[in-house]
């Protein structure tokens, strides 16, 4: 399989880290949709959410945390931001690598429910 995300979390694209631990790696989006777009993923591949089992349930939790210490180094945490997970074609995911965008630095437009 070539998958774009994992050559990125292995090193072999060389990419700016915004965030590296063991599991985790957070960088800029390459078409940024907002003055901050950063993607967080796992090292690990899983091609969507429908992948993950109980047993992830901490993987899951520790990227909501990577996103928000990513988005206070960003500086946005105070303004604001959001926090999207698409799946699948019908929610517009291109790259099956699951992995979150931040978006933030201006007021993102498009309401949610």
């Amino acid at each position: 399989m070539d998958c774009i995300f994992c050559r990125i979390a292995s090193g072999e694209v060389p990419t700016q880290y915004l965030h590296e631990d063991r599991e985790i790696v957070a960088f800029p989006d390459i078409n940024p949709q907002a003055p901050t777009h950063i993607l967080i993923m796992p090292k690990e591949h899983f091609t969507s959410l429908g992948e993950m089992v109980p047993k992830n349930s901490e993987l899951l939790g520790r990227l909501l945390l990577v996103a928000h210490s990513v988005a206070g180094q960003a500086g946005v945490v105070d303004t604001g931001f959001r926090l999207v997970l698409n799946q699948g074609r019908d929610g517009a995911q291109t790259v099956p690598h699951l992995h979150l965008h931040l978006m933030g630095g201006r007021g993102l437009s498009g309401r949610m429910g």
